[in-house]
């Protein structure tokens, strides 16, 4: 007796175990075929189709088999045994399809197209492992159901199933993944499906055979059963799909964001197949209008709390783990009970009817392929996610079962949906305090905003809080696209990845004789493109709407310059563009002597994710260098400078082409007028990288460290915008023997470049030092000591002269003995340039003796 009562316990784990390693493949599977699909939201969802669909096919084709064998624990080991099997094929499969899809599709795929491959491609590479999936619930139903002696325990085993598949989220995403990479995720859990399989094989053999099957039908006869298990698959992956989306506009849109979410969703489910399971109650008609009425109170709830949750997100504290963990929950708990206590029910039908849960899980898992579909194509472009979220709502109330009291359980609910309707929350855009909001587009990708602060600057917004640039950095961002163009000997050809505002892009057309082409992610971004870019000019570029991975990969052409914009590294998907991988992509797009050109947010990044990209970049351009966009400790930047073919800097040429007066009348307004303001902005070569960067992990495909490490990004988000820039100019030291070939003008060079140096850290050192904001002769009192200290160590250092003489100009209306006492500190620091002491002589008549 002892041994039979511990049997049923003894499945408890193999039944959670069994969910872990479902939900921890799908995670992996998912992350790595999103690397050759794009981060295009269909392309994301397409994936997510194309496993529901191999579970709904799995479901369906061994629903017989597991119904009529003697023998479940055998038929679940073996499925366990081919899931490991698939898993361990997966590590090379996955990125060998990944490498052959991208040509297959082309650089510019059709929507049907790329939604083919989407969907192809997961369903065929994952095939074997999501059929053998689709039939393990129903073999697990079945043993438990004999171990138990209990007719009705499918909620309970979806319960603690999908409590598994909770900690295989939570498990994969902040432990396994980030300490073993995806191969070593998907060895572990293949010998978690080994284990599950053991473990099968070990009790069967005690339970003896499974009770005969009764003479069951074959289909569900009940049609509205089915209508009502397919819908709600459509209806409950809908609203994941929809809050998701709503989530990233008030949350940090990190892998952990995802996973929050998802965990929130899972919990909710497993506790309601749970609670279901112990109440015991029956799955009558009655019951069913409740718990669909209810589900849909609990969507309409979660409608009307949505715009709102910005600032649930303020008080859980959005930088730490919990505090979007407790956001998701309060989204996702109330609603997902209702749906998974609703599945239990509806299961539990179906088991009866034909005893087994296959069919069930079956048709559910088709509504829930189609989903993702529906939601992108469909309600997000027409209603927008928000209102879609009613739409679903509205949806379950639809599948009351007829009678007098269907109309009393949909009152309320329906009452609240329209209410709701007529009286729309406020946008999640979040206003500056004056400001205006210009433009809105939403979409299956992201919603993107134009903003217009009260100071007049304009600016774009991606996801309410993303800001991807405005008219007030329209220099700096020209000087993104000069800078690396200045360096090429003579480029024609130039592709530009992330073009945000288009003002990087722009600036590139300016430069004589270069065409280029932009690759963009989001179409929302691309329709707001006229409120920064005049469309009808006539150098605006062509542009593509695509992932920037997959059209590097797809490419054929050949480009002299490759220019990466900046990516946000914490944001989900954002550090596939910073692996080892993307960086040799590109190098094979580059032309002989082609340049590639990589931009790092220094205000975003922490120094372990900086490191790692460096050593991923000098693997792949061992001639790799780092150089300055400006010298603005707000919004610092760093590019990463490599070359398809090696060799140095040809310093006479770089003279030349910024006195050819088509260039120079480009460039000088940009603060390029001699090399020197260029070569200024060097960092360091190769082996004062290599130094700075150290030993420690790459960021790979495999190994997607930078994704991982979104959590101290986003921390770095709130420190100091110049820490990590001071703390690279501190710890890199920069050889003009790495910059220049040339002996020659390394000698001529060598001492001048070595003072600019010291004086630009010298200058960022003071920018950083400012207290505050000062402004006016606050801020000339303030900034002018750094300045003065900078130019004693190059006078040639013109963004320390050319404020100083504006600062003494400014003084000149307001304090003439301050503007005097200024001249002469400039005069002193630099006299070997004339403007200070000229303008002493006109406006005082003093010379500086």
């Amino acid at each position: 007796m002892r041994g039979q009562a511990a049997r049923p316990w003894a499945l408890v784990p193999v039944v959670t175990a069994s969910g872990f390693a479902g939900l921890g493949y799908e995670i992996v599977w998912t992350r790595q075929l999103s690397l050759a699909l794009g981060t295009e939201m269909m392309a994301v969802l397409g994936v997510i189709a194309g496993f529901f669909g191999g579970l709904a096919l799995g479901a369906f084709a061994l629903d017989r088999l597991i119904r009529r064998s003697t023998s479940p624990w055998r038929v679940y080991a073996v499925l366990e045994a081919a899931i490991a099997v698939w898993g361990l094929i997966s590590v090379w499969l996955l990125p060998a399809a990944g490498r052959a899809l991208p040509p297959l599709l082309g650089t510019e795929p059709s929507q049907v197209l790329l939604w083919a491959g989407s969907l192809a491609l997961p369903t065929l590479v994952l095939l074997p492992a999501t059929i053998a999936m689709g039939g393990t619930l129903a073999a697990l139903e079945r043993m438990t159901r004999h171990a138990r002696g209990e007719a009705r325990v499918t909620s309970g085993v979806y319960g603690a199933n999908t409590a598994g598949a909770l900690a295989g989220t939570l498990a994969s995403t902040f432990l396994l993944i980030p300490t073993l990479g995806f191969s070593g995720t998907l060895l572990c859990l293949a010998g978690v499906n080994a284990l599950c399989a053991l473990a099968a094989l070990a009790l069967g053999p005690g339970a003896g055979k499974a009770d005969a099957e009764q003479l069951r039908p074959e289909r569900i006869r009940d049609v509205r059963l089915t209508i009502t298990l397919f819908a709600t698959g459509l209806l409950g992956i809908t609203f994941e799909v929809l809050v998701v989306r709503l989530a990233a506009q008030v949350m940090e849109d990190t892998v952990y964001t995802f996973a929050g979410l998802l965990a929130a969703y899972l919990l909710g489910t497993a506790a309601g197949g749970l609670l279901w399971q112990r109440t015991g109650r029956e799955a009558t008609d009655g019951n069913l209008r409740g718990l669909l009425a209810a589900t849909a109170f609990a969507c309409i709830a979660t409608a009307a709390l949505a715009p709102y949750a910005g600032r649930l997100v303020e008080i859980a504290s959005p930088a730490d783990v919990f505090g979007e963990l407790a956001v998701a929950i309060a989204l996702f708990l109330v609603p997902a009970t209702a749906m998974g206590a609703l599945f239990g029910l509806l299961a539990q039908r179906v088991s009866d009817q034909r005893g087994s849960v296959g069919a069930a899980v079956g048709i559910n898992s088709l509504g829930a392929c189609i989903a993702p579909l529906l939601a992108a194509q469909f309600l997000i472009p027409a209603f927008g996610a928000w209102t879609a979220l009613l739409a679903v709502a509205v949806g379950y109330l639809l599948l009351l079962p007829p009678s007098r009291s269907a109309l009393l359980w949909s009152a309320l609910p329906a009452t609240f949906a329209l209410v709701l309707w007529l009286d729309p929350a406020p946008p999640l855009t979040r206003m500056p305090a004056g400001g205006a909001l210009l433009a809105v587009r939403e979409g299956p990708m992201a919603t993107a905003s134009v903003v217009d602060d009260a100071a007049g600057t304009r600016y774009l917004e991606v996801n309410g809080h993303f800001r991807m640039g405005g008219t007030s950095s329209t220099r700096s961002d020209y000087r993104q696209a000069m800078l690396p163009l200045l360096l090429h000997k003579a480029p024609h050809r130039a592709l530009f990845l992330g073009i945000g505002t288009g003002a990087t892009m722009v600036g590139g057309t300016q430069m004589p004789g270069v065409s280029v082409r932009g690759v963009e992610l989001s179409r929302e971004v691309v329709d707001l493109l006229p409120w920064f870019v005049d469309p009808q000019a006539a150098s605006v570029p062509r542009l593509t709407v695509a992932d920037a991975r997959r059209y590097v990969a797809a490419d054929t052409g050949q480009h002299d310059v490759i220019i990466a914009d900046l990516f946000h590294p914490a944001l989900d998907g954002s550090g596939a563009l910073y692996t080892v991988e993307h960086f040799q992509a590109v190098k094979r797009r580059l032309a002989s002597g082609g340049i590639f050109c990589q931009w790092l947010p220094l205000y975003q990044l922490d120094m372990p994710s900086l490191r790692a990209i460096i050593r991923g970049f000098l693997d792949v351009y061992p001639d790799g260098a780092a150089w300055l966009n400006h010298y603005s400790v707000r919004t610092p930047m760093l590019a990463l400078i490599g070359t398809r073919d090696g060799g140095h800097l040809d310093v006479d040429a770089l003279e030349a082409r910024l006195h050819d007066p088509a260039t120079a009348k480009v460039v000088r307004p940009l603060g390029f007028e001699a090399s020197i303001d260029l070569l200024g902005q060097y960092v360091g070569g190769p082996r004062a990288l290599s130094a700075f960067a150290g030993q420690g992990p790459r960021n790979t495909d495999d190994y997607p460290f930078v994704t991982f490490d979104a959590r101290r990004n986003v921390r770095a988000l709130r420190a100091a915008p110049w820490s990590l820039l001071l703390a690279v100019m501190k710890d890199i030291q920069p050889d003009p023997k790495e910059l220049l070939s040339d002996g020659a003008v390394r000698d001529a060079l060598s001492a001048r470049l070595t003072a600019y140096w010291r004086a630009r850290n010298r200058f960022l050192e003071a920018g950083a030092s400012l207290p505050g904001d000062p402004r006016g002769a606050a801020l000339i009192e303030a900034a002018s000591p750094g300045l003065v200290a900078a130019l004693r160590l190059s006078p040639e250092f013109d963004p320390a002269y050319g404020p100083l003489m504006g600062m003494a100009k400014s003084l000149l209306g307001s304090d003439r003995t301050a503007a005097a006492r200024l001249l002469r500190r400039i005069n002193e620091a630099a006299p070997s340039r004339p403007e200070a002491r000229e303008l002493l002589l006109r406006e005082f008549g003093l010379r500086n003796e």
